[in-house]
């Protein structure tokens, strides 16, 4: 199935959960939040989050500074 995810379309299988998007594109969970279809989910519920087909997934990386 296909998700955007930062704006870029990715094929995922079907049943993949925010956990298993994030693990897919190597992405470091710390400083990270996730929003699919505009709506953070929390971290604690990533592991069954599933992401259904067409959603958008939001990566976000906290930096510092000012």
């Amino acid at each position: 199935m296909e998700i955007q995810v930062n704006g870029q379309w990715r094929e995922f299988p079907d049943g993949t959960t925010v956990e298993g998007v994030l693990e897919a594109l190597g992405t470091a969970v710390r400083g990270v939040a996730v929003a699919v279809d505009g709506v953070v989910v929390r971290r604690g519920e990533w592991p069954e989050a599933v992401v259904r087909k067409g959603a958008s997934v939001d990566i976000l990386t906290a930096v510092q500074g000012g």
